[in-house]
Order: C-alpha cells, then structure tokens, then sequence
C-alpha cells in the first residue's frame, strides 16, 4: 500500500496542502484534476524528484519519505516520454539496469523480455528519434518496468496519443495492473477514469476535494466544484451488442434496461454516458427522433444554478437537469410519474 499522509508543499505562488491519500496495493488509482491543480507535483514528490515541506510517504509499511529516487522502488513516466533520442530502443530500455550492477548478458535478457510485453520486440534496434508517439510512449514505460517498481506512476498517459492507440495503450496498462503493480495515474479527463480506475480522488488548486470509486464520486459529487468539473452523473456499466443496421447498437444494462445508440465499437463491455441535459422531459409518450424512450417515476428533485436536477427511476437512477420554466410548466414534484427520451446519438460508449 502507498500512504500519503499530511503531505504539503510550496512552490512560488502555488501551494498543496495536506493531502492524504491511501492507495491500495495492486490497485488502479487515479487522480483526476484541471491543468495546474497540483496533480504532477504529487507524483514528482511520490517519485523523490521533489521534497515535500511536511508530511510523510509510506510504501508497503516502509517510510520512504527521506529515501532517494532510486531507492524508493517506484517508476515514474513523464508526459514527454524523456527517452534518449540518440539511443536504440533496445539501449534506451537497458540504460536504467546498468545501475543494478548486473551482467551484460543480465542486463539483455531483462530488455527483451520487458520489450515482448509491451510490444517492442520487433523494432529494438530502430533508434528512438524515429518512432511514432505510441512507441515512444511504450518505450518509456518498458525502461521504468525494467526496474521492476512496486508502483507505477503515469503522468498523462494519453495526452500525445489517437483514439487508437489511446485504446491500445489502455489494454496495455490494464495488462500491467493485472500482474500486481499499483499504477497511479494522473489526467484531467474523466472518460480515463471510468474506464480504468478501481478509484479516483479529485484535486482543485492543490487540495484533494473527495475520494472514492468512480460510481461514488461522479454520481454523488461531494461539492459544486466536483459536480461542474465532473459533469457526469449518468453513467452505467453495460454491454454493447449489434442492433440493426452497421452503426446501430443496444446496450445492455440490466436484464430489463437497454438503450440503443449509434456506434461503430464491437460488442463488449464497457459503459455508457449520457449528459443530463440531452434528456428530455414530457408528461406523455410522444413519437419524436428520440429512439430511447421510458416511462419513469421521479425520486428525487434537486435545486441547481441553472434550474434544477430531477432524479428519475427507469430501473437505474437518470439525472436530468431542467431549467424552472420547465420544472413549473409540467408541475413537477417526488413520486409523479413522466416520460423521458433521448437520442442515440446523445449516448456515448466507453469500451471496458
């Protein structure tokens, strides 16, 4: 387990503050933040690149708080990669080993095993400064997992990638947290979040505002902040299969719940998200281009800055955020019964 406890730190104008954090071993953390709230000078003094002011960074029981970088058995992967570009794929994973003092024949071995994991195998001796983004990316990582860290942290991990390689990256590090490394993971958008995190902690301006898993944390934001920045709160686990034509898909909620959408993804399973404000409210089943439509009974209402959150009962929780006129024209209030509708294309799935 990793512990941060009471960690604090001044740089210049911007400061964070007692955060406290406790980080399951094996477990996919990930913190989630806007730019220049804090999220990468969190790792920074995790890895030992920078001290804290106070506090105190326990792993597996061990205080590693006044430990050296190398010696805190933690692998940090910058944004920018930091690869040696004059170097061979092969040579930039060996570099770190050379501080191990093992052989040369040693030192070989570990590479190339580590460089078959994560794909490499077929292009070390291509020198690093001819790689595309994705392997650049990969090659970072295989030289910090060929110092074989207890914990693994990621900074931004897909900031430089496609939609494709995104995907593959993700299967990647689902396939290095399943071997039992702890991973956390820094990034502001929360799609990566659903998609990987055993749970989350949510930072503004250098202070941790809620923790949790994901389902908590999106569904029951702790404050205005983490419900703006968030912005999701109708999200489900599913699973998707083939409808009618080429982009038509149903996805599966429940054994009495499914939504049909357009995508072009192949079946499996994942999650779906649907903002509340694509949401339509009626007193009455209508026949409109909304292919998703249910009769639902209202569980909760809720004032917001803009009007109000209703809270509908289809067999899942759906968040629907409505402006006064609206709420006062159909008359709203807990227990009445309403229709609501979207589109598929309102209905975004994230593959698991």
């Amino acid at each position: 387990m990793l512990e941060l406890k009471n960690i604090s730190k001044k740089l210049q104008s911007f400061e964070i503050r007692n955060i406290n954090l406790k980080v399951e071993r094996g477990k996919y953390f990930i913190l989630l933040g806007q730019s220049g709230s804090g999220k990468s000078l969190i790792l920074e003094i995790i890895a030992g690149l920078e001290k804290s002011d106070s506090g105190n960074i326990i792993l597996n029981g061990k205080d590693i708080t006044k430990e050296k970088m190398q010696n805190r058995e933690i692998g940090l992967v910058f944004q920018d990669q930091a690869i040696f570009p004059h170097m061979t794929i092969l040579e930039n994973i060996c570099y770190p080993l050379k501080i191990k003092h093992l052989s040369k024949k040693e030192i070989k071995q570990t590479a190339e095993k580590i460089a078959e994991e994560v794909n490499l195998s077929h292009i070390l001796t291509r020198k690093a400064d001819k790689l595309s983004g994705g392997e650049k990316q990969r090659v970072a990582l295989a030289r910090i997992l060929a110092l074989n860290p207890k914990c693994l942290l990621l900074d931004e991990p897909f900031a430089s990638l496609d939609v494709q390689l995104k995907h593959e990256y993700k299967a990647l590090l689902r396939q290095i947290n399943k071997k039992g490394i702890t991973i956390i993971h820094v990034t502001h958008d929360y799609e990566e979040a659903i998609a990987l995190a055993d749970e989350v902690a949510v930072i503004h301006d250098g202070e941790i505002l809620q923790t949790g898993v994901p389902e908590h944390v999106f569904r029951k934001p702790k404050n205005n902040f983490v419900a703006s920045f968030i912005g999701v709160r109708n999200y489900f686990k599913a699973y998707l299969t083939k409808a009618g034509n080429n982009e038509e898909r149903t996805a599966i909620i429940n054994d009495n719940l499914s939504f049909r959408l357009l995508s072009n993804q192949s079946e499996g399973d994942g999650f779906v998200l649907i903002r509340s404000k694509n949401i339509i409210i009626s007193d009455r089943e209508t026949h409109s281009s909304a292919i998703n439509m249910f009769k639902a009974r209202i569980s909760n209402i809720y004032k917001s800055s803009q009007g109000y959150e209703i809270i509908a009962e289809i067999g899942v929780p759906i968040s629907i955020k409505i402006t006064k006129l609206s709420f006062d024209k159909f008359e709203l209030h807990e227990g009445k019964e309403i229709w609501i509708s979207f589109k598929g294309s309102s209905i975004r799935f994230i593959k698991d």
